[in-house]
């Protein structure tokens, strides 16, 4: 099938750009390299450099496409907090514009990247998708927003589409990884203080009510996450749009991803504790047992050694690379 991958220069877009070329799928990806790299794309992708809002109408008018992936969006929630207006323009306004487009040119199958921070701080957990959503920054709210505005498209317009809530993504798939210029996530920052590449790596927080005081939090690997994505593009159906998250249902403290990160490096990590950050919940864990459940989707790679120990292939290999182009200049 012809597919389309906005964003798929990202992390997750290109792990998931990739394992459709790898079913056979004939995949074009549209990205503006704002945070992506351009070395993710993967090898086979048709590419289409620039902003979704100003290029999806003229990709989509060329015809044959059968669905797309929809990850281009800004996703720095303490940005989203100082620049709102950056987040409801390139992810509200950029989805409108996109949504119009599939429905002007019957593209009618949508898979799109939404996130846990839609349900913001939860009074329990696991977190299922039945339970409110109270998002506390903007990134949050624009997800949910485009959530509305989706399902309001599938009833209207016979759109099938399905949104999956992340929670916390990690590992590598081969080459492809997390590379980001501004990085947030816990286990790339732990691992670049393993490279040397940072002096310590801070916790937030050591009196939160958990078994060692630090927070916790669901980790699933990023190939885990592709295979949900394929199952719910051969899954949806017209007019239905289905919301699941996307978690491993195990919670790790930082603590623990701390130790583990060392173990698998068998390298010294400084860290330096430091009070609470205004917002963070302590536990979030996830309920994918609705996804397990209808679309028989079963992750593999669950434990969190197999997350960092993938993770740390990609990023010491990286940090090599890096080392030897600048012994080169």
């Amino acid at each position: 099938m012809k597919l389309l991958v906005t964003g798929g220069a990202g992390y997750v877009g290109s792990v998931c750009a990739t394992v459709l070329l790898e079913a056979g799928h004939d995949v074009t990806v549209i990205d503006n390299f704002s945070t992506g790299n351009r070395a993710a794309v993967p090898s086979g992708a048709e590419l289409v450099e620039g902003e979704v809002a100003n290029v999806i109408d003229d990709v989509l008018s060329s015809g044959g496409f059968d669905a797309v992936f929809h990850f281009a969006a800004r996703s720095l929630v303490g940005e989203s907090m100082e620049v709102p207006e950056e987040y409801w323009r390139d992810n509200v306004g950029t989805t409108l514009t996109l949504l119009e487009a599939m429905r002007t040119h019957r593209v009618g199958n949508l898979v799109f990247s939404s996130t846990a921070a839609t349900y913001g701080e939860p009074d329990r957990v696991p977190i299922t998708e039945d339970m409110a959503t109270a998002p506390t920054n903007p990134y949050g709210a624009t997800k949910l927003s485009i959530d509305y505005a989706i399902t309001s498209y599938c009833a209207a317009h016979g759109i099938a589409a399905t949104s999956l809530r992340y929670f916390n993504v990690a590992g590598a798939y081969g080459s492809v990884g997390e590379n980001r210029e501004v990085e947030t996530h816990l286990i790339p920052l732990v691992l670049q203080v393993a490279l040397g590449h940072r002096d310590h790596i801070s916790v937030f927080g050591t009196d939160w009510p958990t078994a060692d005081g630090t927070a916790v939090r669901d980790y699933i690997h990023v190939r885990d996450l592709a295979a949900a994505h394929v199952l719910a593009f051969e899954s949806n159906e017209p007019g239905v749009h289905r919301i699941y998250n996307l978690g491993s249902g195990d919670g790790y403290s930082v603590r623990e991803v701390i130790d583990m990160c060392r173990e698998v490096t068998g390298r010294d990590i400084p860290l330096v504790e430091t009070g609470r950050r205004a917002g963070d919940p302590a536990v979030l864990i996830a309920s994918s047992e609705k996804i397990k459940r209808e679309l028989g989707w079963s992750p593999e790679r669950t434990d969190l050694r197999t997350i960092v120990t993938d993770a740390w292939a990609f990023t010491s290999a990286l940090g090599d690379k890096a080392h030897s182009a600048r012994r080169l200049t």
